[in-house]
C-alpha cells in the first residue's frame, strides 16, 4: 500500500470540489454517484472518507461497511440524513460546509418575504389568466415595520442587515448571542414569546434539532400578530404545518412562504397545498451556481484537511481544531492518554466516575483532555476505534460519568493534567506534567510525588517502607531477566507506607508478578503498558 487515503463521493459535487480532491497527493477520490446502496456499500469498505448532499442517507447500514471510515463530509450545512450519534459513536468526525450557501440562502429567504408581502406569485398568475385585479392584489409595504429574526447564525445575521437596508426595524431571538453582537448588527435580542407578539414579519434560521423541532407549534403560531406573514428558509420540521395551514385559511396569518418541508418532496396530499396566500419553493435555497460551487469546496478543503493533517475546524461532533492548534495541544492530549492509562492500571479498571483537572495555559484544550484521558482509561476494555471524537460518548454509554475541570498550571510546567477514579468508596489518583520543553512526566500517584517518563513499561510496587524491599524486588526482577530503565521510591513517612514506579525494558510474565506480589513487605504491585 502506498498509503493513499480513499475518498468515496456518494452525491455530484461540482467540479470545483472534485478538482481539489483529485489533485490532491495522498487522496483517491472514488466517484460513487448513482450507484446503488449496495454498490455504495462495498465501496466504504477500507474508505477513509465519504462526501455526501442530501440524497445519501448515512445510517447503521452504510456505517456497518464503512470498516475504516475517519470523516464524512456534508455539502451543505443540514445533518438531517446522517446519524450522527452513531457516526459520534463510530469515532468518525462529521463535518459540514455552513458558510458556502451563506449568500445565497440570504437571498432567497428575502426574496420569499418580498413575495409573499407583495403577493408576487399570486400577482403574476392573475395576469397570465386574463385579469388585471390591482385592487384585490394589495400588499404589505416592508419600510417602518418589524422584522423578527429566529435564529442569528451566519444567514440570520445576513438577513438582518437586508432588513435595516429596507428600512424593517429588527428584532432578534438567539439564546447563544451576546449583547454585543446583536448590537454590532442593529438588531434588538427579545425572548421568542415577545417576537411573535411584535413582529410583522417572522424569519427561520435555525438548524433542526430535538429542541427545535416543531418550535413554532400551534400555540406559538396563534401568539403571533394578527396579519403577520412567515417565513422559512432554514429546516422542514421547524413548523407545525398542518397548524400553519389552519392559520392562513383563517386568516390569523395574513401569508407564508416556505423553501423546506418536513417532507420533502411535498406530499400530494398536504394542507399546505391548497392554503391561500402561500408561496412555496421546493428547497432551492442553495441551488445558484455560485453557492454550489462554495459549498464544493468548502467541504473538500475540509475532508482533504481533516484527512491529511487532522484539521477539525469543520467537525461539527468534536471539539474543531486546526491542523496547527492540534499539533500544539498534542503533547497535553498524548500526556492525557498516558495518564488514563495508568489509572486504569491502578484502579483495576474499574470505576463509576473519571474526574479529569487541566491546569494549562491553553484555553480551549479542557474536553478534548478529558476524551484523550478517558481514550487511555477504556484502552484495553472498549473494542473497536476509540479515539477523540467518541471517547466521551462511549463514557456515557459505559455508565462512566466523566467530570471536568481547570485549575492554574503550576509553576515551571507548560501543563499540569490530574485524572481521579471513583468506584464506590474508593479512589486512586495519578499528576502527569508537561515540562516547558513539552516532555511528559508522571509526577504523582495517589499523593506520592515521583519523577517518571511514563513511556514503555511501568510496574507499580506498594510496599511497607522497610529494608530491603528494594532489594528484594530488583533480584526478583533481575531473576526474570528483566532490565530496570528507571526506578523512582516515594514513601508517605520513615517505616510507612511506600510506592515504587519502575520503567522496565519488557513486559512482566503473569508469574513473575505473582512472584513480586507474594514478597514480604509488598502490598501490591502491577504493571502497565504504555505506547512509546
Amino acid at each position: 500500500m502506498d498509503g493513499t487515503r480513499r475518498v468515496v463521493l456518494a452525491d455530484a459535487l461540482p467540479p470545483e470540489g472534485t478538482r481539489i480532491l483529485g489533485e490532491t497527493d495522498g487522496l483517491a477520490l472514488e466517484d460513487r454517484v448513482g450507484a446503488t446502496r449496495a454498490q455504495l456499500r462495498e465501496s466504504l469498505r477500507g474508505a477513509a472518507g465519504l462526501i455526501v448532499r442530501s440524497g445519501t442517507r448515512v445510517d447503521a447500514e452504510l456505517l456497518d461497511a464503512a470498516d475504516a471510515l475517519e470523516v464524512i463530509g456534508r455539502a451543505g450545512v443540514g445533518l438531517d440524513n446522517i446519524d450522527l450519534a452513531l457516526a459520534t459513536r463510530r469515532g468518525v468526525a462529521v463535518l459540514n460546509a455552513p458558510a458556502g450557501n451563506t449568500i445565497s440562502t440570504t437571498e432567497l429567504a428575502f426574496g420569499l418575504l418580498l413575495a409573499a408581502a407583495r403577493r408576487i406569485p399570486a400577482a403574476d398568475s392573475s395576469v397570465r389568466g386574463g385579469a388585471w385585479d390591482r385592487r384585490g392584489l394589495a400588499g404589505m409595504q416592508l419600510c417602518g415595520h418589524t422584522l423578527g429574526v429566529v435564529g442569528m447564525g451566519r444567514i440570520g445575521s445576513e438577513m438582518a442587515r437586508r432588513a435595516r437596508a429596507f428600512g424593517l426595524g429588527v428584532l432578534a431571538y438567539d439564546p447563544y448571542v451576546e449583547s454585543d453582537r446583536a448590537e454590532e448588527l442593529g438588531v434588538r435580542l427579545v425572548e421568542l414569546e415577545e417576537l411573535l407578539a411584535r413582529s410583522d414579519f417572522v424569519t427561520l434560521h435555525l438548524p433542526l434539532t430535538d429542541e427545535t423541532q416543531g418550535l413554532l407549534d400551534a400555540a406559538r403560531i396563534d401568539r403571533m400578530r394578527p396579519g403577520a406573514i412567515l417565513v422559512n428558509a432554514a429546516r422542514g420540521g421547524l413548523v407545525d404545518e398542518a397548524a400553519l395551514a389552519a392559520a392562513l385559511r383563517s386568516g390569523h396569518l395574513a401569508a407564508a412562504a416556505l423553501d423546506v418541508f418536513e417532507t420533502e418532496p411535498l406530499p400530494a396530499e398536504h394542507p399546505l397545498r391548497d392554503a391561500p396566500n402561500l408561496v412555496l419553493t421546493p428547497h432551492i435555497g442553495a441551488s445558484t451556481p455560485e453557492a454550489q460551487a462554495r459549498v464544493a469546496v468548502e467541504i473538500a478543503i475540509a475532508v482533504r484537511d481533516a484527512l491529511l493533517e487532522g484539521d477539525l475546524r469543520a467537525a461539527v461532533n468534536v471539539t474543531p481544531l486546526g491542523a496547527a492548534e492540534r499539533r500544539r495541544l498534542q503533547p497535553l492530549l498524548d500526556l492525557a492518554r498516558r495518564l488514563g492509562i495508568v489509572a486504569a492500571g491502578s484502579s483495576g479498571g474499574s470505576a463509576e466516575r473519571l474526574e479529569v483537572r487541566l491546569g494549562a495555559r491553553e484555553e480551549r484544550g479542557l474536553r478534548l483532555t478529558a476524551a484523550a484521558a478517558v481514550t487511555g482509561f477504556l484502552r484495553d476494555v472498549e473494542r473497536g476505534t476509540l479515539n477523540l471524537v467518541n471517547a466521551l460518548a462511549v463514557a456515557e454509554e459505559r455508565a462512566l460519568e466523566v467530570v471536568r475541570s481547570r485549575h492554574k498550571p503550576q509553576s515551571g510546567q507548560a501543563a499540569w493534567v490530574e485524572v481521579t477514579v471513583r468506584a464506590g468508596a474508593g479512589s486512586t489518583s495519578v499528576a502527569g506534567a508537561l515540562r516547558n520543553d513539552l516532555t511528559p512526566g508522571l509526577v504523582r500517584v495517589d499523593g506520592y510525588p515521583v519523577n517518571v517518563t511514563p513511556r514503555g513499561i511501568l510496574l507499580f510496587v506498594r510496599n511497607r517502607d522497610v529494608p530491603g524491599v528494594i532489594g528484594r524486588v530488583g533480584t526478583r526482577l533481575g531473576e526474570a531477566g528483566v532490565n530496570i530503565g528507571e526506578f523512582h521510591q516515594a514513601r508517605d513517612a520513615k517505616g510507612g507506607e511506600a510506592l515504587a514506579v519502575i520503567n522496565l525494558d519488557e513486559e512482566l510474565s503473569t508469574g513473575t508478578l505473582e512472584a513480586l506480589r507474594a514478597l514480604p513487605d509488598v502490598r501490591g504491585a502491577w504493571q502497565v503498558r504504555l505506547d512509546v
